[in-house]
């Protein structure tokens, strides 16, 4: 469990704040009211004495065992409430990064009255202090997680309050709203004008429009958080695991002139767009009497089953056969689905299909319209320059559908001339959500959830 009430936050805390691991550094973090006294009970100034911890100011320092005797020699750094990661009192110290040195401060300062944080305290206690919301906590653990830069970026501007910005006009609608019916039934008696049903609609509708939205988004933003999975499936010989190789930009599959030569999945992940996506080179399809190739076939069907994106290779110098056209129907049976025309750098046979893309593995010609077709095949529609307009948390998500479905309830009532005294309780529900999304009305246990995931030490 975590600590999530305010009486834990009179502890001081511990935890390495870097990978586990050898490195040049390890950083060990202390967090909480006596940082700055159980750091002085394990560091000492390199010619003796105590430090002098002046806040924003990095010393050299020693990090002594219980004789005095010099562990190593550290570079600690003090930053000052509130203006810390966690809003608390925090030292920060740079610690050669051998294991046993990092294990051994730990110790120290756990001997010295700290204790050992719990996964995801240090920004958990950054929420509590109200120095970072809910959604900006939440972006902390997609940021150190990203795999592609683009990730990164949006995680960042996460963190800064990107989400928590498009939230609060939304909420700030529905409180107005909220606010002008209460003023009707409260102050009925003195002319207070009660708004007409044409004018709640008017209030509603566009709130409705951008929650819904923002709801919407998610199909791109989960893409964006945790990536899809794109199979290439192909007869022998159409070139598969050199395109397989052409968005990878390395040479991670076998190619040979022999068909036949991938018998199993190979997978590596790119990125496209700054999605990842996790490729898929399958075993040609074809009739095959051994039993390995067989085997190998059978997975290619598996991974067209599983994956977000079919990508259906031909080969446009050869006339379209049997098999690709078995392909092309089982993949537009599955779901979404591309289909590939490589070799383009070779005279393009007058039977070959007429909507097939073409690309050249050989040459690069085409892989950037490729690119570009699987973006839009995964995510139609979507306008990639909004980088701050979409949501890529499964919470936001859920949330922001419970605030439309008391909407939705809501503009029928006004529409059927229920009493406002209802309407307001179907927008006072719709409200929650939304608290509850930016982290005003959260419970213990939804933090906990949330905080668990995260590593220790952050």
């Amino acid at each position: 469990m975590h600590p999530s009430t305010g009486g834990y936050l009179d502890d001081t805390i511990v935890a390495v704040s870097t990978p586990p691991g050898r490195g040049g550094l390890g950083v060990v973090r202390i967090s909480g009211p006596q940082a700055r006294a159980i750091a002085s009970a394990i560091l000492r100034r390199p010619g003796g004495g105590s430090i002098d911890w002046q806040p924003w100011h990095a010393c050299l320092a020693h990090l002594a065992d219980a004789e005095g005797r010099t562990i190593d020699e550290v570079v600690a750094t003090f930053f000052e409430k509130p203006h810390s990661y966690s809003a608390e009192d925090l030292v920060e110290i740079s610690c050669h990064g051998a294991p046993v040195i990092l294990r051994y401060a730990v110790d120290r300062a756990l001997d010295a009255g700290a204790r050992l944080a719990t996964p995801g305290e240090f920004t958990l206690r950054a929420y509590l202090h109200g120095r970072v919301d809910l959604p900006q906590a939440e972006a902390v653990r997609d940021l150190i997680e990203a795999t592609t830069l683009y990730q990164a970026r949006i995680a960042a501007q996460q963190t800064a309050g990107s989400v928590s910005r498009l939230i609060a006009p939304l909420k700030a609608q529905l409180v107005e709203l909220i606010a002008l019916l209460e003023a009707g039934i409260d102050f009925a008696e003195d002319d207070v004008s009660v708004a007409s049903t044409p004018d709640i609609l008017l209030r509603l509708q566009p709130a409705i429009e951008a929650i819904c939205r923002l709801a919407e988004s998610f199909r791109y933003g989960h893409m964006v958080r945790d990536g899809i999975t794109l199979a290439i499936v192909g007869r022998p010989n159409v070139g598969k695991s050199s395109l397989f190789n052409r968005l990878l930009e390395q040479d991670r599959a076998i190619v040979t002139g022999i068909p036949g030569t991938t018998r199993d999945l190979i997978s590596e992940t790119a990125a496209i767009g700054g999605i990842p996506v996790k490729l898929y080179d399958t075993a040609g399809i074809r009739e095959s009497p051994e039993l390995v190739e067989s085997l190998g076939m059978e997975r290619s069907y598996q991974a067209m089953a599983d994956a977000d994106l079919t990508v259906v290779v031909i080969d446009l110098s050869e006339p379209e056969a049997a098999a690709d056209r078995e392909l092309i129907g089982r993949a537009a049976r599955q779901g979404r689905w591309l289909l590939a025309g490589n070799k383009c750098d070779l005279p393009r046979h007058p039977h070959s299909p007429q909507s097939a893309l073409p690309v050249s593995a050989l040459t690069g010609e085409g892989i950037a319209n490729l690119r570009d077709a699987i973006l839009q095949a995964i995510a139609p529609g979507i306008a990639w320059e909004q980088d701050t307009g979409f949501i890529t948390s499964l919470r936001h998500e859920q949330l922001l559908r419970e605030c439309l479905q008391y909407l939705d309830k809501a503009k029928k009532a006004a529409e059927n001339g229920i009493p406002h005294e209802m309407l307001l309780l179907d927008l006072y529900n719709a409200l929650e959500p939304l608290d509850a999304l930016t982290g005003a009305t959260t419970a213990d246990d939804i933090l906990n959830r949330i905080f668990s995931t995260f590593c220790i030490g952050k």
